[in-house]
């Protein structure tokens, strides 16, 4: 096991340096007109209407109740611009799209290394909500744990209880702030989500217990599941995690506000853990289709990033088996793939 972790961590570290490089050099390679945008966006919109694959979430009772006909695109791009198709009015709940960026504050505000040494950055190779992988591994002390992260259930628990503040109030005013900076505006939570996961959620209750018991969460796990209940039932549409993508793909910086809400250097590394973990059992399966780190929502959300050229999001409420939107990753690969979104795809010369 130590070998494994031994490896694993330099090849991490390689990813987030080729990321951080693709960061700085992309801009000046991506010279789409906008209409071309604005035509793969139209096109994939087009293609993926009518399908009717997967199926809506339904252990959380709220999100069986969303529209499964829902389908919004937006693609923005490093002047702000948005171009989309489809609903980008209706709010779904961010579910755990939430991870990335409750993670990013702890990063933003701890150092790169906060996550990696409390909680870890490798794949599970396990269920998001894993009981069993939590038992499966110990964290080593200072080094965090093989096989955790915090794009997983236990670990994203973990980074939430990791975010400082005198009181519940104090800890949701960073975690919905942060949240608030990369959708470029306010958001809120939806009550009926919120009620209904909070009715549901005792398998959360148990990891959150668990990640206390095993040295994960410090203090107060309580706080953290429901802190993490809520961050998780923050109401977004397709603009909005378009433009959380886009400010990750420019280096921090929100390309509609302008607003420099993480630090660059420390961007990558949240990149790094959506590439590796951020569609579930299938994040390698993604990555290796489209090159992109993403991250998926049980609300129907994924958002992914081209570094450097554009943040995509697409809600569409039904899941496949590993959780995530069916026509969202259709519609996310067609269009990144009309717009060279690929970073690991380079042209020969």
């Amino acid at each position: 096991m130590k070998a494994r972790i031994a490896m694993a961590r330099p090849l991490l570290a390689a990813a987030t340096t080729a990321l951080a490089v693709v960061l700085l050099l992309a801009p000046f390679a991506f010279a789409q007109a906008p209409a071309d945008i604005q035509k793969a966006v139209d096109a994939a919109y087009a293609k993926y209407k009518g399908l009717q694959e997967g199926k809506n979430a339904d252990y959380i009772p709220a999100l069986a109740r969303v529209d499964p006909n829902l389908f919004g695109i937006a693609v923005v791009t490093a002047d702000g611009k948005v171009y989309s198709a489809g609903d980008l009015r209706t709010e779904v709940s961010i579910q755990s799209i939430s991870k990335v960026f409750t993670a990013a504050q702890v990063i933003q505000e701890q150092g790169l290394d906060s996550i990696a040494k409390q909680i870890g950055v490798d794949a599970t190779g396990a269920r998001f909500n894993s009981i069993i992988a939590i038992e499966g591994v110990k964290m080593v002390a200072g080094a965090g744990a093989p096989e955790m992260n915090p794009l997983v259930n236990p670990g994203a628990i973990s980074a939430t209880s990791m975010v400082k503040g005198a009181t519940a109030d104090a800890v949701w005013a960073k975690i919905i702030g942060t949240h608030n900076d990369f959708a470029g505006r306010p958001l809120a939570v939806l009550q009926d989500v919120y009620t209904s996961e909070s009715d549901s959620n005792q398998r959360n209750q148990a990891i959150g217990a668990l990640m206390l018991a095993y040295g994960y969460i410090k203090a107060n796990w309580q706080q953290a599941v429901d802190l993490y209940t809520r961050q998780c039932s923050i109401g977004v549409n397709a603009k909005d995690l378009a433009t959380m993508a886009a400010t990750l793909a420019f280096g921090g910086r929100n390309p509609v506000t302008g607003k420099q809400v993480m630090d660059a250097d420390k961007v990558p590394g949240v990149l790094a853990i959506m590439a590796t973990a951020g569609l579930y059992d299938d994040s390698g399966k993604w990555l290796y289709r489209t090159g992109l780190p993403a991250k998926s929502g049980v609300g129907g959300g994924i958002i992914a990033v081209s570094p450097g050229k554009f943040g995509i999001a697409v809600i569409a409420p039904p899941l496949d088996d590993a959780g995530n939107s069916v026509k969202a990753q259709k519609a996310i690969a067609e269009i990144s793939n009309a717009l060279g979104g690929n970073p690991y795809k380079v042209q020969a010369k």
